[in-house]
């Protein structure tokens, strides 16, 4: 009930200041089996579930856009209470060159980053970022950054942030993209001796080309570049533990379908909310991808992956997902 008190109040208040009332309505639906032999570096699961959110709000000015919302994850199979509503509420503005968020958020459509760094279960448990985003466009790429707030310290909650950059430069055929990102966690207000700040960061480079006028498709790309990290915890590890590896990729698309390949090399890497597969020294990913559904608001694709660890272990998994987005 206090939810439903709080989107009350939050309708009334934007109805009342609102020239324009605004909505959005999204339903995603996700459907995730993980068939993993390599069970301690990546758990074999199968997700399945939908999250739907809605936002209401207005637009000053063309470029001030003010929303308020909620958005629920329910997991097939448990309480519709399992999982507590998240709030959405955020400013955001917007012209030819420069776009700002500030409060929370949606993750999904505002930034992308490699799953090395960020793994795609942030869409299921933490769709939004919860702080600001900045972003800057220019005739020839972007450049954007970013503050996710993830606990403010307490008796029970460890002080946590995590904070980003991220960009793209094309060159004519070439293309440079840059990401880096720094997590801290913090102890709590209780001092416990066995609790020992966390100090994490990895980055990523690549350097690629546009293959469009090689291979006949709507798009594609190949790209290499560098993968590193750095983990620390105090007073546990000796100083910083450092990885580097080689990385790239290659990608192609048509008109309903798709294939993207993505390889590491080197040193296995200790990345907090990078996927997990990247733990091992070797990794290659393929995916196929079907869109299957592509008619106006509505979106369906079906994923099938496979996953080489280390040169030895083949391990396969299946994604399906459906966004529907309606609203003015």
């Amino acid at each position: 009930m206090r939810y439903i008190a709080l989107l009350a109040t939050l309708l009334i208040s934007t109805i009342s200041f609102s020239q324009k009332l605004e909505y959005n309505v999204s339903f995603y639906g996700f459907g995730d089996n993980r068939e993993f032999s390599n069970s301690k570096m990546a758990p074999s699961q199968t997700i399945l579930g939908e999250r739907t959110s809605f936002e209401i709000g207005t637009t000053l000015e063309e470029n001030h856009q003010f929303r308020v919302g909620l958005n629920h994850l329910f997991e097939f199979g448990s309480d519709i209470d399992f999982n507590q509503p998240k709030l959405t509420a955020y400013y955001h503005f917007s012209d030819k060159k420069k776009e700002f968020y500030f409060g929370a958020f949606p993750r999904m459509d505002v930034m992308d980053f490699p799953l090395a760094i960020l793994t795609d279960t942030l869409h299921y448990y933490r769709p939004n970022i919860e702080g600001f985003l900045g972003k800057y466009t220019w005739e020839q790429g972007y450049q954007g950054g970013f503050v996710d707030w993830t606990g403010r310290q307490s008796e029970e909650v460890r002080e946590a942030f995590l904070a980003g950059t991220f960009g793209k430069i094309n060159m004519n055929q070439f293309f440079f993209e840059n990401y880096f990102v720094m997590y801290h966690l913090a102890n709590d207000a209780s001092a416990d001796p066995d609790v020992h700040i966390q100090d994490n960061a990895a980055f990523a480079f690549y350097l690629g080309t546009d293959l469009k006028k090689l291979i006949p498709l709507q798009k594609a790309y190949i790209k290499v570049g560098t993968l590193g990290s750095i983990f620390r915890e105090r007073s546990v590890t000796d100083g910083y533990i450092k990885a580097w590896s080689f990385v790239g990729g290659l990608y192609g698309e048509s008109k309903n379908f798709a294939f993207k390949t993505s390889w590491h090399a080197g040193d296995g890497h200790r990345i907090t909310f990078g996927d997990r597969f990247y733990d091992a020294d070797s990794y290659v990913r393929t995916d196929i991808f079907w869109k299957f559904i592509k008619a106006g608001n509505i979106q369906g694709k079906f994923n099938l992956s496979f996953h080489l660890v280390d040169g030895s272990e083949l391990d396969q998994s299946q994604q399906l997902s459906l966004i529907y987005r309606f609203g003015n």
